[in-house]
Parts: structure tokens; C-alpha cells; sequence
């Protein structure tokens, strides 16, 4: 039996059950797919059904604003996702006549989407050969090959496409995609991987020489920058208080978020008040979380201020639910309450 053979005959018995794979709709497998990059399934699911409940074609998700999305998108990370998102439906609604493509020459044109993306939903929506390649798939085949190369350079990603059109199942390209991605996913992990029960252990390069553990491999290390966040978090005697909205190209763009001080080490609430313009203010209290992105690790502290005389535009504090915040922020407002 191919290996394509038996990879979709172990899929068709074991495969997840997931909302996504009820649907041949390239709009539904479009949103299931964005969000699920850099996300968990267990998390994403709860967003696919939520983000459809308010968005369910593309047509009303072109009509939403970028402040009403995020709100939606709200703890997922990555917001550069959702935006790109709104642009895609947007571009759909113009240059396709609200209708979501499905091939790959069309899908790859889209903002936002990329050779995964357009692939999966070409193979799944409109049965186009296009093999994915994402890290389940880099791991599994890195492992079952023994591919010498570093997953993080463009050539390689290059050189696991060749392969996945040579692997690939021309009459269920779909399924065979979905099973790559569960294979991975549940057999063949990145720690925990079952080589006592893969299908094809017994033709593994990696398994055969003891060395799972090595594949997949990167070049170069992650450095992960350290950031020092102090969040100005002031309350008038209206239980009124500030916010603004990010700009920028940084992290957490369009958000919004308290006045930041941000500082190359810790700070003390004494160094703090140095540099606020604020008058009147009164310490009430501090507190610090740690928040880890791909990255970065963010070092947070918010100092809680009770001020008056304040001239600024203030939101009421049971109003900031409407808005989007980062997740650190969003968890330190829903305890106020």
C-alpha cells in the first residue's frame, strides 16, 4: 500500500471531529484556517463559532469595522490575522462578486494568505493537488526521511513542497492534507511522539536511527527580547478612567490599552510618578504578571491611581468591555469588576 494510501485510511478512522470538516465552504475553511494559526484546536473552536455567529458570509464581515473585529477576535493574538482578514473580504466582495474563490491561483492573491493557506483550501474546497506544508508536516516528514535541513530557511520550505507534490494523493488531495496535519498533530508530536504506534515506524529514517529528537531542526536560536510594560491605570471619583488606542507596527496594533510607560528594567511606583503629567494622584496599588509572546516576554505592571481635576476624555469603567484589549489587559480589567 503508498504511503498516501495509508496515511487517508488511518485518517478516515481516526481523524478529529472538527466543525471545520462538515463544510466544503472555502469561506468557513477560510476562517477555520486563519484562526487556527498560532492557535490551539481546543481554543480556536470556540472563535471559529463565535466569529461566524457575527460573520457568516463574507459579505457582513466586509461591512465590520476594524475596532467591532477585534472585539470579536479578542484573546487570540496575532491581530495582524483579523485585519488582513477584513482587507481579504473586502478584495472578495470587489474583484469576485462576494464570492470566496477556491483555487490556489486566486486564493494566493488574497491578503493574508500564503502558500499554507491558499493550499489547504484549494485541496479541501476545490480538490486542487497543492500539498500543505506547515510544522506538523515539517516534522513528520523531516523525521521519516531524515531531511538534514533547517526548517526556518526558505529553500527547505521550498524542498518539503517538491516533496508533498511527490507524496500527495491525487484523487483525495484534501484528505490527504487533513491527515498530514493529524498525524502530526496526534502521532508524531514534537516530545510526546508515539513511535510504538506509527503506521510507519518500521520504514522511519529518524526512528530507525534513534534519533527523533533531532528532526525538525532550526539554524538559528529564537532571541527573545525582554520588554518592560508599566500600564497607568487611573480611576476618578466617576470610576472613570483613560485609555488610548495603539498605533504603529508593534505589537497589539489598533488595540487599546492604558497610558504606557514602557522602561528598559522594573520600576518602581516611586520612579513612575516621575514621569507623569498627572496631578493629584493617589497610589492605590500594584500589580505584576508575566506575558510570553513568540518573541518576546512582557514583564507587566499595572500602577492604579486615583487623580482628580482631570481635563482628558475618560471612559466609563464598566464601558470598557465594548472595547479591544491584549489579553494581559483584557484579564486585569474583567478583575476590577
Amino acid at each position: 500500500m503508498k504511503f498516501s494510501e495509508k496515511l487517508i485510511e488511518w485518517y478516515r478512522v481516526n481523524k478529529r471531529n472538527l466543525p471545520w470538516r462538515l463544510t466544503k465552504q472555502p469561506y468557513k475553511i477560510w476562517v477555520s484556517e486563519i484562526i487556527l494559526q498560532q492557535t490551539r484546536i481546543e481554543q480556536g473552536e470556540k472563535y471559529y463559532y463565535a466569529f461566524l455567529e457575527k460573520y457568516p458570509n463574507i459579505s457582513e464581515l466586509a461591512k465590520t469595522n476594524d475596532e467591532e473585529l477585534l472585539k470579536v477576535w479578542e484573546g487570540l493574538g496575532y491581530y495582524s490575522r483579523a485585519l488582513n482578514m477584513l482587507k481579504a473580504s473586502r478584495v472578495v466582495l470587489n474583484n469576485y462578486k462576494g464570492i470566496f474563490p477556491s483555487n490556489y491561483d486566486d486564493l494566493i492573491k488574497l491578503p493574508g494568505i500564503g502558500d499554507y493557506t491558499a493550499s489547504a483550501i484549494s485541496s479541501i474546497c476545490n480538490n486542487e493537488v497543492q500539498p500543505v506544508v506547515d510544522g506538523n508536516v515539517f516534522r513528520f516528514l523531516s523525521r521519516m526521511f531524515k531531511i538534514d535541513l533547517p526548517i526556518d530557511k526558505l529553500k527547505t520550505k521550498t524542498y518539503f513542497k517538491k516533496l508533498g507534490f511527490k507524496l500527495i494523493d491525487v484523487v483525495n488531495p484534501g484528505d490527504f492534507n487533513q491527515a498530514m496535519m493529524d498525524y502530526g498533530s496526534m502521532v508524531c508530536r514534537p516530545k510526546k511522539f508515539q513511535c510504538h504506534k506509527c503506521l510507519f515506524s518500521s520504514n522511519c529514517k529518524a526512528f530507525n536511527s534513534n534519533t527523533v529528537m533531532l528532526y525538525p531542526f532550526k539554524e538559528k536560536r529564537i532571541k527573545i527580547k525582554h520588554r518592560f510594560l508599566n500600564y497607568i491605570f487611573i480611576i476618578t471619583n466617576d470610576r472613570k478612567t483613560l485609555i488610548k488606542k495603539r498605533n504603529g507596527n508593534g505589537i497589539w496594533k489598533n488595540l487599546y490599552e492604558f497610558p504606557l510607560i514602557e522602561t528598559k528594567k522594573e520600576s518602581s511606583v516611586n520612579e513612575i510618578i516621575k514621569e507623569l503629567d498627572f496631578k493629584y494622584l493617589k497610589f492605590i496599588s500594584e500589580k505584576k504578571i508575566k506575558h510570553k509572546l513568540t518573541h518576546q516576554k512582557l514583564n507587566i505592571s499595572f500602577f492604579t491611581f486615583k487623580v482628580s481635576n482631570f481635563d482628558d476624555d475618560l471612559t466609563d469603567i464598566k464601558a470598557l468591555s465594548n472595547y479591544p484589549f491584549p489579553r494581559p489587559i483584557n484579564k486585569f480589567i474583567s478583575e476590577l469588576v
